[in-house]
Formats: structure tokens, C-alpha cells, sequence
């Protein structure tokens, strides 16, 4: 079977505090649904942890509106490091989260009603959708983007959650075969080169950047795609001003900031040939570590992952997911190995991954 992206399962964001992290994203985008959450030692990302395992305390949260995840993860004995300088968009890797709304105009009254740092007005970007900036009070710049295509559920909420993210890159058309090619992202939007006054409120958002704004021509499918919905990449390139600097130069994986993103995937052999077919081979491969039944435990989850790198070192996940909780309490869990993978799962089943909601 060949390679099939489902989605954007998650996008990874290295924190102090988990539990004060989770608390503003809850209230901020909604992300109140906890598929897992455990403290484990991460013992397979030695090539970005200073080759020395690390232990971690992490979780995967969801709205159930729709979108992909939040992977919320923070060291647990070790102190995380912030950059040590001002990150500016067209730095190397991920600038932005991207996160989809069904009003833009009331996602920017949500944020100001909770005290939220709105970074300038709702402007419109150059594929026609309206759209915001906001920082968490970690630092972390979200693009909320107006998008009524996406909804799992009826929004009643002002967000769902991960629609994509804004990616700085050192050369865009180097970067093109590993968005548009490997990950599906077939459709240009956008495609241009000036000064982008959207981009105005943002660091360094007054030069001039090449911008390349990626979607995908057909629905996604496989077992959660329905509620992963669209997404897109959003890729950014300094035309002008200083080198453009690497986000995470000098510092870990689970450091601060966003550390990955996260695809849902299946057929994980097919997709690793392709991958080396195009020059972007696993750096790291859960297989090594496999048990018996082809699974890597991931405490209340199991599945098989595996990264690569974008030309610029931007770390890219893939998931193919064999176990999910949807009772824990009660020992149900669901198998995905038994399914066609192609096959969107029941919504009454996913919406059972709803009543594992949190307060913090």
C-alpha cells in the first residue's frame, strides 16, 4: 500500500511548565481533550538531546471542533533554554503555529477578552483569508486563520486547533519537494515577492519576503482525517535584511518553542522509501525499539514514528498510530492495526475520545 497522510496530527511546543501552558491553550484555543499524557524518558531523539536520553513529561491535547493537536512538552529535569535572540519571521524553522477559526473577527474579541497579546488588527493575507497574529504569554506567535471548511463538529467555540504553520526557509524551491512532494501540499495559493503589510505587526515582518502559501488539492483521508481536516504551509523566505538564523541553533529539541510537526500517516515502509528517494532519509526511526507486535509504546498510546529534516533542518514527524485510549477507565482502547486505513472512522467513535476532557 503506498504512503497515505491523513493529516496534521499535532504540533509540538517546547514549555516551562506544562501544566500553566496547558491551562492558556485550553483557554485560548480549546485544546481541553487529552489523548495521552505520560513522563517517560525519550530515548530515541539522541540526534537532537546532546546524544544523552531525556526525560520528559509531555501530552497530546485536541478540540473536538476540529484540527490537528497540540503536543505540549517540557523536560523534567533539565532546565529548557529560550534563543538567545529575538526570533524574526524568516528565521530557520517553525516561526508560527497556524490555527483555524471559523470568524476572524470574533477569534480577535476571544483573545482581547482574555488578555491575550493580539499582535496588530485582523488583516486579510494574499490567498484571501482573514487572519490574525497572537502571542502566548511564553513568547509563541499563533497565525489564526478564518477557514469555514474545516469543521468536525459545529463550532460554537472561537478556535479549533493546528491548521498548519509559517516555516522560515533559506531557499523555498529547495523546501517545495518535501512540502508539496512528500507531505501533499499540491496547491500553490500564493506565490509571490514584496513587502506584506499583514506581515506588518510581526518581528521583522517589515522586509521584503518571498512567501509561498501550500494546500492540498484532495480531502485527506485515513482514520482520524475528518477531524485532522485541511491544513497548509505557509513557507517564508528573507529576500532583504540580516542572514536569516536557525530557530533552534545551539539548543535541544524540547527546548522552547515549536519543536516539530506532526503528520498522521500510514504505510510508514512506503513512506520511508520515498523519503530516501528524495534525499530526506528517517533521522530517526521508532522501529529500533519496537516490541513484539510492531509497536512502540507512547504510555497511554502505541504506534511506529519517525522524523526527517527540511533543508533547513525544520523537524518533521510522522505518526502511524496503532493504539488509541477512547475509555481508559474502563480498558477500551482502539486497535487501528485491524482497519482499512483509508477508511475515516465513525464520528459517534471519535467523539468518544471527547469525554476524556480536562480542566487545569
Amino acid at each position: 500500500m503506498a504512503k497515505l497522510i491523513s493529516g496534521i496530527q499535532q504540533i509540538g511546543v517546547g514549555v516551562k511548565d506544562l501544566k500553566t501552558a496547558w491551562s492558556w491553550y485550553i483557554k485560548a484555543f480549546g485544546v481541553d481533550v487529552r489523548i495521552f499524557e505520560d513522563d517517560t524518558v525519550a530515548e530515541l531523539m539522541l540526534p537532537y538531546t546532546g546524544g544523552q536520553p531525556q526525560q520528559r513529561h509531555a501530552a497530546l491535547a485536541l478540540n473536538m471542533q476540529g484540527g490537528g493537536g497540540f503536543e505540549i512538552w517540557q523536560y523534567s529535569k533539565r532546565t529548557p533554554l529560550e534563543p538567545k535572540f529575538e526570533i524574526q519571521l524568516g528565521d530557520l524553522g517553525i516561526f508560527s503555529a497556524k490555527i483555524v477559526c471559523p470568524d476572524a473577527n470574533k477569534a480577535f474579541t476571544h483573545f482581547k477578552s482574555i488578555g491575550a497579546e493580539v499582535l496588530g488588527e485582523v488583516t486579510t493575507n494574499p490567498a484571501g483569508q482573514k487572519h490574525l497574529f497572537v502571542k502566548d504569554p511564553f513568547g509563541n506567535i499563533f497565525n489564526v486563520v478564518e477557514n469555514n471548511q474545516n469543521w468536525f463538529n459545529k463550532p460554537n467555540e472561537p478556535t479549533g486547533a493546528t491548521f498548519g504553520a509559517v516555516i522560515g526557509s533559506s531557499d523555498i524551491d529547495k523546501a517545495l519537494p518535501v512540502y508539496k512532494e512528500i507531505l501533499g501540499f499540491d496547491t500553490i495559493l500564493f506565490d509571490g515577492t514584496e513587502i506584506f503589510a499583514d506581515f506588518a505587526s510581526l518581528p521583522g515582518g517589515n522586509r521584503k519576503f518571498r512567501r509561498v502559501i501550500l494546500a492540498h488539492s484532495q480531502p485527506r483521508k485515513g482514520a482520524f482525517s475528518k477531524l485532522l481536516g485541511n491544513a497548509q504551509i505557509e513557507l517564508v523566505q528573507a529576500i532583504e535584511g540580516e542572514e536569516p538564523r536557525k530557530i533552534f541553533q545551539d539548543r535541544f529539541w524540547g527546548d522552547l518553542g515549536f519543536i516539530h510537526l506532526c503528520f498522521d500517516i500510514s504505510s510508514m515502509h512506503d513512506l520511508e522509501k520515498e523519503c530516501n528517494e528524495k534525499g530526506f532519509p528517517f533521522t530517526v526511526n521508532s522501529n529500533v525499539k519496537h516490541n513484539q507486535d510492531g509497536s512502540f509504546d507512547m504510555g497511554e498510546a502505541a504506534g511506529h514514528f519517525s522524523y526527517i529534516e527540511d533543508p533547513d533542518g525544520t523537524l518533521i514527524e510522522f505518526v502511524e498510530t496503532h493504539k488509541v485510549p477512547i475509555l481508559k477507565k474502563f480498558g477500551i482502547y482502539l486497535n487501528l492495526k485491524k482497519r482499512n486505513p483509508e477508511k475515516p472512522l465513525p464520528r459517534w467513535m471519535v467523539n468518544m475520545l471527547g469525554i476524556q476532557k480536562v480542566k487545569i
